[in-house]
């Protein structure tokens, strides 16, 4: 058998690029400051996302700028975060393809619309659930009342329709996502802890949920939640198999979704590179 060298083509075939947003890029002044990321362009930082108030809360670097530049003109962009509907609205860059948002319990099409079937299988999935994460919420929400505590604590919630026929609203229903949980003074370290007694506090609580800690966000999730999932629906069902598919992201959450692609890498920075460097060092 004989094959062929490579010729280059002028037909160019955009490959996907499934992006993490926040600490992937672009971050807030705090971590820009400790990751050391603007040395010599302090000034010529560009506002990527803004706060509640419309104020500017995150921001890129010159080179992430470039590199998000590139990524417009030469791919195909898929947003994979663990923003959600309303959080993704503040982000303030130009997004055109599919959007894999509350970490991967939402995907919304190119033209900016829920996607039906995912919405379905994410309601049959959920429903079951909602008394336990009630039950959780009530537990966290009165913690955090107390007066000692540096807790903030914050259900996500969406709007999910059932699929099923109905005259009266009746088959669409808030349902609770996942819980997050941030402290105070940012003390990473009281979040560990808390995410270790979890399943020693709360019955049965591995068999229906985990927990994902990244610098100041504690998220409790269904196992049924999750980026990986959403991506590989969006991959066999929705994606075309013959254009390749490269992936960045910045958290040991990403690296699930991360590994259904051709390539994938991380940042210089963040949890994933910590981790890395972590391992190599210890050999």
């Amino acid at each position: 058998m004989t094959f062929p060298f490579f010729q280059p083509s002028a037909n160019l075939i955009k490959p996907y690029a499934l992006m993490d947003l926040d600490d992937t890029l672009f971050q807030t002044q705090r971590k820009i400051d400790a990751w050391d990321l603007a040395t010599g362009e302090a000034e010529n930082l560009i506002c990527a996302s803004v706060n509640k108030q419309g104020e500017p809360l995150s921001f890129m670097t010159q080179r992430q700028a470039a590199f998000f530049s590139w990524l417009l003109v030469s791919t195909e962009l898929i947003v994979v975060t663990a923003r959600d509907r309303s959080e993704i609205q503040r982000v303030k860059l130009p997004f055109d393809s599919w959007q894999v948002l509350t970490h991967g319990a939402i995907i919304l099409s190119p033209d900016n619309k829920l996607l039906a079937a995912w919405q379905q299988h994410m309601y049959q999935q959920l429903a079951p659930l909602q008394d336990k994460l009630n039950q959780l919420s009530e537990v966290f929400a009165n913690h955090s009342k107390g007066a000692n505590s540096q807790l903030v604590f914050t259900p996500h919630s969406d709007t999910f329709d059932s699929g099923k026929i109905s005259y009266n609203g009746a088959n669409k229903r808030k349902l609770t996502i996942y819980l997050a949980i941030k402290h105070a003074q940012k003390d990473h370290q009281v979040l560990v802890d808390l995410a270790d007694k979890l399943p020693l506090l709360i019955r049965d609580f591995d068999q229906h949920f985990y927990v994902h800690v990244n610098a100041n966000n504690l998220a409790i999730l269904p196992h049924v939640i999750h980026k990986r999932h959403a991506v590989q629906f969006l991959l066999e069902h929705h994606l075309d198999s013959q254009r390749p598919s490269f992936g960045f992201g910045d958290s040991l959450a990403d690296l699930p979704f991360l590994q259904l692609l051709d390539w994938y890498g991380m940042p210089n920075h963040g949890q994933l590179h910590s981790e890395l460097q972590s391992a190599s060092t210890s050999r």
